[in-house]
């Protein structure tokens, strides 16, 4: 009877409440110890704090209902991924967008002299452009790029992450900076 009864409760708790795989207090120290380099991560492809936040919460809330915690060895990389590229589909979602907030507009640079303004207002366009470039190219160039340029790892820490050879990162680098560079080229009326 004692069977027959657990029985019962085991077919009512999943109906009455379902419970995700992993609880959030059990992710609590992980989020500890990677919060900071996930939200950098996203904050430098994003550009944007509230972006990056954004992409903070969605790699945790995937993490709660992933169906398996990755290893202790393999959860930094597996939510710096996951930071790269919830931050590289935030930039693909808002490509077509070209939305200013109030916080981006700066009332000293509406005094400032008019060359500065022009010259950070250049400097902040290449910068979207970059971003919007990088999140056109296949999901594999733009990690790679991002962890290179953005996060400033070498080669060989690129393939660890990415559990590639050295040799990919560096043929497939070389190609995304060219790719890139001819574009922004073509953007910007051929000047370099």
């Amino acid at each position: 009877m004692g069977g027959d009864g657990h029985h019962e409760e085991d077919t009512l708790e999943p109906a009455s409440q379902p419970v995700p795989p992993h609880q959030p207090h059990q992710l609590e120290p992980i989020f500890r110890q990677h919060d900071k380099r996930v939200f950098r991560a996203a904050y430098r492809i994003t550009g944007s704090a509230q972006d990056a936040e954004d992409v903070l919460q969605t790699v945790f809330l995937r993490l709660i209902r992933h169906p398996q915690l990755p290893d202790q060895d393999g959860i930094g990389n597996y939510l710096y991924r996951a930071a790269i590229n919830t931050a590289l589909d935030v930039v693909r979602k808002r490509r077509h967008l070209r939305v200013v907030s109030i916080e981006d507009m700066n009332p000293e640079s509406l005094s400032a002299d008019v060359e500065d303004a022009a010259s950070r207002e250049k400097s902040r366009e290449i910068r979207d452009l970059l971003r919007q470039e990088l999140a056109g190219l296949n999901s594999t160039a733009a990690e790679m790029f991002a962890l290179r340029y953005f996060e400033d790892h070498n080669n060989q820490r690129i393939a660890e992450i990415l559990g590639t050879s050295k040799s990919v990162v560096a043929v497939t680098l070389h190609r995304t900076r060219t790719k890139l560079h001819q574009r922004l080229r073509n953007h910007l009326g051929g000047k370099p």
